[in-house]
């Protein structure tokens, strides 16, 4: 039933659109102003334009992991007499009104109206306009070719992340190449052509990529596909908890969702960079750097482990019917997360750049993460009853969401931002990370007998949990 599904979270996700629709609009409308009070010496339009190619940049990896591509039946329209050209001009056509091609506008239009009122020449303003009307087209387009790439996906990441690099050492000043190439579509309407020429490549690309699906035989045939296989031996060293290692590895990398969750970690790792930069959170809001240096080392726990055991549930009763302790099924799963959670505060030192006190930070944070999160994301998987499919896209997908989802999230991230708030305004910095990292200790500490509580927990739902995830709707 269409009811069944849940009506909260699709109100949150209309909340969490009408979220960014407001933030672009009122960015669109009031980025003028606020770029020029803040930096009086400097052209809104230049400073824009400064940072455009990063915005370009960072859209097609949002893209890549959120946005839906278009789905369409065309199953049944492939035994009428429907030309298969139409079907494929709708299919493309069908796309440029995605909900993140959309959303742009609300910022480019309004700024573009800002400036003519301020006097920019209104040729040269919808002639900038246009281009970045363009480029938006061009990233929707390209994102159908790259979209099931996870090579292109990785070079993606490389390369803004290396500009990013780049120019936050001030070794190269790629703020400066952006300026002159956005700022030659609004000097010169001849370099519109440029992006133009784009999108009717990709246009075409994408053209003979679909002619190439639509086909009869591809709709009635169920194609095989030969499994990988990789090398998982040096798991053995782990003894009763290997197979259910092997087992979560092989889920992760074989199945959509799972793999865009594990490389969304990774993407994680670079959320604090906003927060460190930015002075404002340091000196009025230090609670706040905690909720990033958390995200920074728990990207993966967070993500995998409050859909767990739903990622299992295709085979959930197997699983259950075979003579192995419930208690190694929930280790394997905390160990994974805590391995992946180790493996990202490695990769999180070059933090030490922004100050010794932001890597202590983030060295707290994973602690927490490891000692208590991946605990109580255990804890409160037992909850957990909606069936997952790992083969749907992992972003833009609520199903196998409910409330659970959005109230675990309150003690992994409330919880540290309050003890820290309430150390550091009544002691100090320090008090602040020592409380946090003593209750990821504690949780090390007392993690066998909470493992039993949870394991307990588990069995006592075990056959709930069972008829929950045989319903296919």
């Amino acid at each position: 039933m269409f009811w069944q599904k849940s009506i909260a979270v699709n109100i949150l996700m209309g909340l969490f659109a009408l979220y960014f629709i407001v933030i672009f609009l009122g960015i669109g409308v009031g980025g003028f102003y606020i770029l020029k009070k803040e930096i009086p010496n400097q052209d809104p339009l230049n400073i824009v334009n400064g940072i455009m190619l990063f915005y370009v940049m960072g859209d097609l990896i949002f893209r890549y992991l959120m946005q839906k591509l278009p789905v369409m039946n065309v199953k049944p329209l492939l035994i009428l007499n429907i030309r298969k050209s139409t079907l494929v001009n709708y299919i493309l056509s069908k796309s440029i009104f995605s909900f993140f091609n959309v959303i742009s506008l609300f910022f480019y239009i309004p700024f573009s109206i800002i400036l003519m009122k301020e006097g920019y020449p209104a040729s040269n303003v919808l002639s900038w306009l246009t281009a970045l009307l363009l480029i938006v087209v061009s990233s929707n387009f390209l994102n159908f070719l790259i979209n099931k790439s996870n090579i292109a996906f990785g070079v993606l990441v490389v390369i803004l992340g290396g500009i990013m690099a780049l120019q936050q050492f001030e070794i190269y000043n790629f703020s400066q190449n952006s300026v002159t190439i956005f700022s030659s579509f609004y000097d010169n309407w001849i370099y519109v052509l440029v992006p133009a020429l784009i999108v009717v490549v990709l246009y075409i690309l994408n053209v003979k990529n679909l002619n190439t699906q639509l086909f009869l035989d591809d709709a009635v045939q169920v194609k095989t596909k030969e499994a990988a296989t990789a090398d998982l031996s040096f798991v053995d060293k782990l003894g009763d908890l290997a197979p259910f290692i092997k087992n979560d590895m092989r889920l992760i990398w074989r199945n959509k969702r799972t793999k865009m969750v594990f490389l969304m970690s990774f993407l994680f790792l670079f959320y604090a960079v906003i927060f460190f930069s930015d002075k404002t959170y340091e000196e009025k809001m230090p609670a706040f750097l905690i909720f990033a240096s958390l995200f920074v080392t728990g990207g993966f726990a967070i993500n995998f482990g409050q859909f767990i055991p739903a990622w299992d549930s295709e085979y959930y009763k197997m699983i259950m019917s075979q003579n192995i302790r419930y208690r190694k099924f929930l280790e394997s799963k905390w160990l994974l997360m805590c391995v992946v959670t180790f493996v990202l505060y490695i990769l999180s030192i070059p933090y030490i750049y922004y100050g010794i006190d932001k890597f202590l930070m983030i060295t707290a944070g994973a602690i927490f993460n490891i000692g208590f999160n991946t605990l109580f994301l255990l804890f409160a998987g037992s909850f957990n009853r909606k069936r997952i499919d790992l083969q749907a896209s992992g972003f833009g997908n609520t199903q196998g969401t409910s409330a659970t989802q959005f109230l675990i999230i309150l003690p992994l991230m409330g919880l540290p931002m309050l003890l820290f708030w309430v150390f550091n305004k009544f002691v100090g910095f320090n008090a602040g990370i020592i409380a946090i990292a003593t209750v990821g200790i504690l949780g090390l500490v007392l993690k066998n007998y909470l493992m039993d509580l949870i394991e307990k927990k588990y069995i006592r739902d075990k056959y709930a949990t069972i008829h929950a995830f045989n319903q296919k709707k």
